[in-house]
């Protein structure tokens, strides 16, 4: 399983650890993923996701999963949160019957 957000895309960066005598060695930086359940409105449906910290706050802060992915280009989103997309656009273009 990678270690990249399934929403954002916020996956692994590379930098040094620099000892007192200025020694450098490589390192990684992982973001903080969470295994979260996130709430679709439009679906009615619960979604399990592996999520950055940082992607959950945006999330809420735009004031939900429906409304986060249809603002959200594709190019950072996984395949299964694609598909989510898709499925939740089609019921937001349908007429409420």
């Amino acid at each position: 399983m990678s270690r990249v957000c399934e929403l954002t895309g916020k996956g692994r960066q590379v930098g040094n650890n620099v000892s007192h005598a200025n020694n450098k060695t490589k390192r990684t930086f992982l973001p903080n993923l969470q295994n979260v359940t996130l709430i679709s409105d439009a679906l009615g449906q619960s979604v399990k996701l592996r999520v950055s910290t940082h992607g959950l706050r945006s999330v809420e802060h735009v004031g939900g999963l429906d409304n986060w992915l249809l603002k959200t280009s594709d190019d950072k989103l996984s395949l299964k949160v694609r598909k989510l997309k898709k499925e939740i656009a089609k019921k937001v273009a349908a007429p409420a019957a």
